[in-house]
């Protein structure tokens, strides 16, 4: 199961500023940017979040419409994202093995394709699981797996595996007593002192070690 941004896509940057700028045009002016700090690492809660400190009132769920709108907006602004290196050759090698695999993500869905699209990396949206269903990481990795079962015809995995850069992606596969690989060198210290039993420098190590295996 990948998380997609700085897992996937190197993406992060240009989206939190699209994020920002987003919930700008709805209208929401005074917006928390410590994203990192939020108790949920997603579009729908960063959306909910901001309204009501804003307005003082319940959160819409049609709102969530016209974030995803604006995000597309914003993104085409920006030049397209790049893979994270192995990217590709990575999720072609599973889809070559046979082997099952999903994607889990706090992006909405159309931003999220729109990602790996750019990438030129496969996905089939019957395997993404977003934050438009689910405004925690756990809720949405739960989707991911059950998604999973559907698309391959398997009631029942022997072993799930979380793939991810951040803390957030660590967390919940602990939480849910999920495996985890830790991805890059960013935030490879803070992954080992919170706890991440395997971590690769990039992705071509992390194919490598399936491919002896």
């Amino acid at each position: 199961m990948f998380d997609i941004d700085g897992t996937l896509t190197d993406s992060v940057p240009m989206y939190l500023i699209s994020v920002t700028r987003a919930l700008l045009a709805i209208g929401i002016l005074d917006i928390d940017t410590d994203y990192n700090n939020y108790k949920h690492h997603t579009d729908s809660y960063a959306l909910r979040y901001n309204y009501e400190r804003n307005f003082k009132e319940p959160f819409h769920n049609n709102l969530i419409e016209d974030l995803e709108i604006n995000l597309i907006d914003q993104m085409n602004t920006f030049d397209p994202v790049k893979e994270i290196e192995g990217a590709k050759s990575l999720i072609t090698f599973l889809r070559e093995k046979k082997v099952s695999f999903c994607f889990a993500t706090g992006a909405l869905p159309k931003p999220a394709m729109m990602k790996l699209d750019q990438c030129s990396i496969w996905y089939d949206e019957r395997v993404l699981a977003t934050s438009k269903t689910h405004e925690s990481r756990e809720g949405f990795v739960l989707d991911a797996i059950e998604k999973a079962k559907r698309f391959y015809n398997n009631p029942h995995f022997d072993k799930i595996i979380s793939v991810g850069d951040g803390i957030w992606d660590l967390k919940t596969a602990q939480n849910l007593s999920i495996d985890f690989i830790g991805i890059g060198d960013k935030n490879k210290i803070a992954l080992l002192e919170n706890g991440a039993k395997k971590w690769f420098s990039n992705l071509e190590e992390f194919k490598k070690s399936l491919i002896s295996n």
